[in-house]
């Protein structure tokens, strides 16, 4: 094959077609990783071989909101913190639909915290995907609840003092049924650890670590993308099935990652359908069966 065949060969890009090609360039600075995460989590889309149509993703707001935008499925950007009720409504809307929620972890962790905590509870039948930069990367750098102690952020210019959230153990704590944290260098784990979520019956939790140079990097001088992912090729240590109690992360310390929790239990659905079916018998007609339906 000559050179300008080879210049003429049409490589198709095995994620294109997950993504509105009509709202690119994409606004993410160079060296974040919230591509890499989508990249991996198309990646699960195909190996699931589910149908599309019946996927739908659930943002909040902030640089991973945007992934609801992008990503060629029925989505929704939705208010900032509330992408998790809002996931709940069209999850009982529809049971058929498999929901993804997809966003940061100021948005699900902070002003969404409520939600995160009481859809574990509850044991919603729901997809979480908390791309974990450390930071508010579209509002200014502000300190983050996932901040580690003694990073500088534009709200901590001498360095944050607060405990930060060590999210695999609270999503565990409060019921989660599958926990898992991978970083963006993990890319085929964190892909199979998506695919593994979107199989999965109940409310998944899956955190990724991801680089923010533009703004935590560069106030914390640790260079850029790539010197992050030599940092988390470096520092991680790959515990599965790791008490979520000891996996607290600090600031450039060791990182442990791997699939945490992975347990069954009743989701919020079947738990309502078997204690109405208790109390009334043949008379009650579980929902799901013949509601939210096409």
């Amino acid at each position: 094959m000559s050179e300008t065949d080879l210049l003429e060969l049409e490589i198709e890009n095995p994620v294109a077609s997950y993504l509105r090609q009509e709202r690119l360039p994409h606004i993410w600075c160079p060296g974040c990783g919230i591509g890499t995460t989508v990249n991996c989590f198309a990646r699960a889309l195909t190996e699931s071989a589910m149908d599309l149509d019946r996927v739908a993703i659930v943002s909040g707001i902030g640089c991973t909101g945007r992934v609801a935008g992008y990503l060629n499925l029925d989505s929704f950007h939705t208010t900032h913190g509330r992408a998790i009720p809002f996931a709940t409504g069209l999850k009982l809307g529809n049971p058929d639909l498999k929901v993804v929620v997809y966003s940061g972890d100021g948005d699900l962790s902070a002003i969404g915290g409520n939600h995160l905590v009481h859809a574990a509870r509850r044991n919603m039948d729901l997809t979480v995907i908390c791309v974990n930069n450390f930071t508010y990367g579209m509002t200014g750098g502000q300190v983050a609840p996932t901040t580690p102690i003694g990073a500088t952020q534009t709200t901590m210019p001498y360095g944050n003092f607060e405990n930060p959230f060590n999210l695999p153990f609270l999503a565990d704590a409060c019921g989660a049924v599958y926990v898992a944290r991978w970083t963006v260098y993990h890319v085929k784990q964190l892909a199979k650890a998506m695919l593994e979520g979107l199989r999965k019956k109940g409310f998944v939790f899956i955190e990724a670590l991801a680089p923010c140079p533009t703004l935590y990097s560069r106030r914390n001088r640790l260079g850029d993308g790539v010197d992050q992912l030599k940092y988390y090729k470096e520092k991680s240590k790959i515990v599965n099935g790791a008490d979520t109690k000891d996996v607290g992360l600090t600031f450039q310390g060791d990182i442990v990652v791997g699939r945490f929790v992975d347990r069954e239990r009743p989701t919020w659905l079947d738990a309502m359908n078997e204690h109405y079916s208790q109390h009334f018998g043949e008379k009650y007609v579980p929902y799901g069966v013949s509601h939210g339906q096409d």
